[in-house]
């Protein structure tokens, strides 16, 4: 099975496009998992009541892999032990690692994340900036073990404007020239089923730009986005509507820290205590489900409304 048909199965299982980002820091997880323990072994016992409380409300966790190199090699472990567990309770696993190299190298990196085997990883970030021969060996590798990626287009952070806003020769800025690569490589041969549907090769967009991100929508039809920026970064759920198509599809939106600090905000921690962090981690990704669904909603609602009124129009 393909990446991109295992985790639609999961985003129809689940009624839920939200992806939990598991980037754990020890200040997020409650004394009580901490006492008498490593913080690589509190990280772990908190990872796993994350993923036992949200396996049947989300299709998705992201897996940011500096929270877990940071500890070494009893880090990586971590790592490993993580997305074993999820990838165990039915949960699609992305590793976030934004990898790439030149060519040679980028096909160990493809082989270290997207091999076969008892890799429990089904798709990693990658950054294009290389170019196309850093790309293709990741694009190999989802070829031939069913795996994704995810290219970097817009990326949430203030400063990335930087660079992707730089307008080149054309007019066009450097963003909109990587989204044409990706609509590029999520066309090649074997990244969907009978060339039907959203690609392997999808695109990060942030939900901090949402006008860029409905341009993007339309370079980039075949692209499955991972929206990061909601929540914390200031991301909102109407901002994430505009990296779905006009179904409701095509992306799935993650959020980090406002699902794992969800038991220290002032939205649950009356409800919640700190040995309920589980449970107010779970009530904050079903509220953050039903805000972007009415979200998506509202602007697919909008969308026909306005083709209805072009083509009844006096103009039309």
């Amino acid at each position: 099975m393909l990446f991109i048909e295992k985790l639609h199965l999961r985003i129809e299982k689940c009624k839920n496009p939200v992806c939990a980002g598991l980037d754990p820091r020890i200040g997020y997880v409650p004394e009580f998992l901490r006492r008498n323990e490593s913080e690589s072994n509190a990280i772990l016992r908190y990872n796993r009541m994350l993923i036992d409380a949200l396996m049947d409300c989300v299709p998705l966790v992201k897996l940011q892999m500096a929270c877990y190199e940071c500890y070494g090699t009893e880090g990586m472990e971590l790592f490993i032990k993580t997305a074993e567990y999820a990838a165990e309770k039915g949960l699609v696993v992305i590793a976030d690692g934004k990898r790439n190299d030149i060519g040679s190298t980028a096909e160990e990196y493809a082989r270290a994340y997207l091999g076969s085997g008892s890799n429990p990883l089904d798709a990693l970030t990658v950054n294009p900036y290389l170019g196309e021969d850093g790309i293709l060996p990741f694009v190999e590798s989802c070829r031939i073990n069913g795996k994704g990626i995810f290219v970097l287009v817009r990326t949430s952070n203030p400063s990335s404007s930087q660079l992707q806003e730089l307008v080149l020769a054309n007019g066009r800025m450097v963003y909109e020239k990587v989204a044409e690569l990706v609509e590029n490589w999520a066309n090649l041969p074997g990244m969907r089923r009978e060339d039907k549907g959203y690609s392997c090769v999808g695109a990060v967009v942030g939900a901090t730009w949402p006008e860029q991100a409905m341009k993007l929508r339309q370079i980039m039809p075949s692209a499955l986005f991972l929206v990061p920026g909601y929540g914390s970064q200031g991301g909102t759920a109407d901002g994430a509507a505009a990296c779905f198509d006009n179904q409701g599809r095509g992306a799935v939106v993650n959020a980090s820290r406002s699902i794992l600090c969800a038991w220290q905000s002032p939205k649950w921690k009356a409800k919640y205590s700190p040995d309920q962090f589980d449970e107010a981690a779970r009530a904050e990704a079903l509220s953050m489900a039903a805000d972007l669904r009415g979200a998506i909603d509202a602007r697919s609602h909008e969308i026909k409304w306005k083709g209805v009124r072009h083509e009844g129009s006096p103009d039309a």
